[in-house]
């Protein structure tokens, strides 16, 4: 086969008179070319079949849109839960991209006089003094390999003695772009931070986004990983588009100099090396995967195997005590494959799209540019003006030197001037990143500005049946709750009292996913009026405390609340919640006591703080602690489920609000030290809204009694002490809690006339 190739080339070198070996040359360079299209072809066909299917679904989904959710909302079966929040949003280069990136420069750099703005200005300067060292030392090098050719040792010594008196500041600017990039990335994160702080501990957004809203999933890796990668992308881009775009017209000015003088046209060769680039710069968007998409989606799965690793150090001790780690494993194995599978397909895509950009930058380029800077010199007479010829032919030896350094110089910058343009083309798949990063960050601000607006996405039952069998009143739910376009419609009313009371008028109590728990409740408590609360687990309890803290909507109804002013009048914040298992902040002993208020604010003697703490029992915390009040460490696990109740209590004292939502806060506490912290409470004049299973124990602490029989019906009325009942209360009731009661009397009977070491229980 060889044999015959042979002879048909050598019949066609004769038959035509092409050299031989420029014909082998030819046919090897059209078969690679075939092949690489062979191999491209359907690569770039596939891509740009996917981008022109992506777009016609896009459009036919936006002209069907409205039409169809109104069907499929009309043809929803009772149960059937609505997704709220429009199309998925995939990050790409587009108009959408350039407002959020705007929107988020508008925060990074707020102004012209601002830090930010000098460090940019910097940066430009620094740029541009490293693009103008460039130059010169291009120049520099040409100007030795000159002297060499020509065999000046003086010259040479000369030049070289430039060569390192340039070093110094060349590498000084050097460091200085890496130094301000580094300066700039931390300011703008800086800017990013304290914003988006701004926005999460303010007006409750902190717990909306987290209950009431599930755009976000998790904060966590938004405001952490990606906010500080969105402004190392931002300061890194900058520097890597302003550098080579100066680097690209400085250098292709100075080729343009140099190209002219030795007499060629200045046209031709700039012209091919733009076609050329352009060419290249289009095949490499075309085959470019969505790398903004899957920065993104790496971002999101990343969040996802955090989440799965905090819940496990947030639970740890229930996980052990239920043996849970083999179903924990497979949770963060799970998470962690979906990550491991996602990297691994990005790898794959980078793979084949690393390979023709390499070839598209490195070879292709590099010929062009050998091409350009030998035109000159082969395609040229050698002669340009008078003066021109006259400097080439200076040196006595035919212009060789002069040539030499023409092309060393032309290298040198060609080089540089390639590395801008690659280094441009790579900038791309940086601003695709970075558009991931820009749509989380930016979604996240969007549903921060959401949630402090009271706007809400979530998975809502929209056409749920209400729970109200019996009790007070029967509501239909479209009285109770409306929607529209799959979003609840808060219509309630809040309003400041000015004589410190809470009512609710016809007020519902509605989950986050607008399950209807109670149609409409209606009460009135005043300042005095403490308030038992009791009802079976999920009958709306707790959810009541939401309602009245505002960390729940009112979806109707009024509800009202004491006024910020009557609080600053008395002197004492209007309502304070005790939960069953109290949040242990970071801080010292006095600081678990004091807050949310901080050591450095507040006034308070350690002899005021002991007494609070002798109330509650809990004088001999401080007295084990070396440091007494100023003692740091754990307390979250290092306090028993009882010290932290008291030590709550505790808090509640020093506060002593006009309101205390207590939630089961004393079911770890003795019957006799919850007596005297009710006691004590009201004492101090806090009206007491107590959720109790323990009717017995704190019944004479309370006036009123709340009861709910979790199917949506409520009674409200005076509490009677001595027959724990209210006015309404059913006898079939009353005969349930007279037999448990005379079970406990026979419990304590048997423990009377029994040692100690006897155990006696009810089964």
């Amino acid at each position: 086969m060889s044999s015959v190739f042979s002879k048909l080339i050598d019949k066609t070198s004769n038959r035509y008179g092409i050299r031989q070996e420029r014909l082998t040359h030819g046919i090897a360079g059209v078969v690679t070319v075939l092949y690489f299209l062979k191999i491209g072809y359907p690569f770039l066909a596939a891509r740009i079949r996917q981008r022109q299917r992506t777009a016609n679904n896009g459009t036919k989904a936006e002209r069907g849109d409205s039409n169809q959710r109104g069907k499929n909302e009309k043809n929803l079966p009772p149960d059937r839960v609505h997704k709220n929040g429009g199309k998925e949003k995939i990050a790409g280069l587009d108009r959408v991209f350039v407002k959020q990136l705007i929107a988020l420069l508008k925060i990074m750099v707020p102004g012209w006089r601002s830090r930010e703005a000098g460090l940019l200005a910097c940066a430009t300067l620094t740029l541009l003094a490293r693009t103008f060292l460039s130059v010169y030392v291009a120049t520099l090098e040409g100007q030795l390999v000159k002297r060499i050719v020509l065999k000046d040792i003086h010259g040479f010594v000369h030049m070289l003695a430039r060569w390192f008196a340039i070093a110094l500041p060349a590498t000084f600017v050097n460091s200085a772009i890496r130094y301000l990039e580094g300066r700039l990335a931390l300011s703008f994160r800086e800017r990013l931070v304290e914003h988006a702080y701004k926005m999460y501990l303010s007006q409750q957004t902190y717990y909306r986004v987290t209950a009431l809203d599930t755009r976000l999933g998790g904060a966590e890796q938004r405001l952490t990983d990606d906010l500080s990668e969105l402004a190392s992308s931002v300061a890194h881009l900058y520097s890597s588009l302003t550098k080579p775009l100066l680097d690209c017209a400085l250098v292709g000015i100075a080729l343009l100099s140099f190209s002219s003088k030795m007499g060629a046209k200045k046209v031709s060769g700039p012209l091919l090396a733009s076609v050329v680039i352009a060419v290249t710069g289009q095949v490499l968007r075309l085959a470019s995967p969505r790398f903004g998409q899957l920065v993104a989606e790496e971002a999101t799965r990343r969040g996802r195997l955090r989440e799965a690793h905090a819940r496990i150090s947030a639970h740890a001790e229930e996980i052990a005590f239920y043996g849970g780690h083999q179903t924990e494993h497979r949770y963060l194995t799970t998470a962690y494959k979906s990550l491991v599978t996602h990297l691994r397909r990005v790898l794959t895509l980078k793979l084949w799209y690393v390979m023709l950009e390499q070839f598209l930058m490195k070879y292709v380029w590099s010929g062009t540019g050998l091409f350009v800077i030998a035109l000159p010199i082969l395609y040229t007479s050698g002669i340009g003006s008078q003066k021109d010829e006259g400097s080439i032919n200076a040196d006595g030896d035919g212009g060789v030197s002069e040539r030499t350094r023409y092309l060393t110089t032309s290298k040198n910058l060609l080089l540089s001037g390639a590395d801008a343009v690659e280094r441009l083309m790579l900038s791309y798949k940086e601003l695709v990143a970075l558009a991931g990063y820009a749509t989380r960050v930016n979604e996240m601000f969007e549903v921060f500005k959401d949630a402090a607006l009271c706007k809400y996405q979530r998975n809502v039952v929209t056409n749920g049946v209400s729970r109200v069998t019996n009790g007070t009143g029967s509501h239909s739910e479209k009285k109770t709750i409306e929607f529209k376009d799959g979003s609840p419609i808060i219509k309630g009313i809040v309003r400041e009292s000015a004589d410190g009371s809470i009512s609710l008028l016809d007020v519902p109590i509605v989950t986050p996913n607008c399950e209807i728990i109670v149609p409409g409740l209606t009460l009135t408590i005043r300042p005095g009026d403490h308030l038992l609360i009791t009802g079976p687990n999920g009958c709306g309890k707790s959810s009541l405390f939401r309602i009245i803290s505002g960390l729940w909507p009112v979806y109707g109804g009024t509800l009202i609340r004491p006024s910020e002013s009557y609080s600053v009048r008395s002197g004492r914040p209007a309502l304070f919640y005790i939960p069953q298992k109290p949040y242990m902040t970071v801080g010292c002993l006095r600081d678990q006591i004091i807050y949310p208020a901080e050591s450095g604010t507040e006034d308070c003697s350690d002899e005021e703080l002991l007494k609070l703490l002798d109330e509650v029992d809990l004088k001999g915390l401080v007295d084990r602690e070396p440091n007494g009040l100023n003692a740091l460490g754990d307390w979250d696990s290092t306090l028993s489920g009882g010290e932290k109740q008291r030590l709550a209590i505790t808090r509640l004292f020093y506060h002593a609000p006009q309101y205390a939502l207590l939630d089961e806060c004393t079911s770890a506490v003795s019957v006799e030290a919850e007596g005297v912290m009710y006691e004590t409470a009201k004492k101090r004049g806090i009206t007491l809204l107590t959720i109790t299973h323990r009717l017995s124990s704190l019944a004479k602490y309370h006036k009123l009694l709340l009861r709910f029989d979790g199917e949506g019906g409520w009674t409200f009325g005076p509490l009677d002490v001595d027959n724990m009942t209210v006015l309404n209360k059913t006898p079939e009731e009353t005969e349930v809690n007279e037999m448990k009661g005379n079970h406990y009397q026979m419990l304590h009977g048997l423990c009377e006339t029994h040692t100690e070491d006897t155990y006696v229980g009810i089964s």
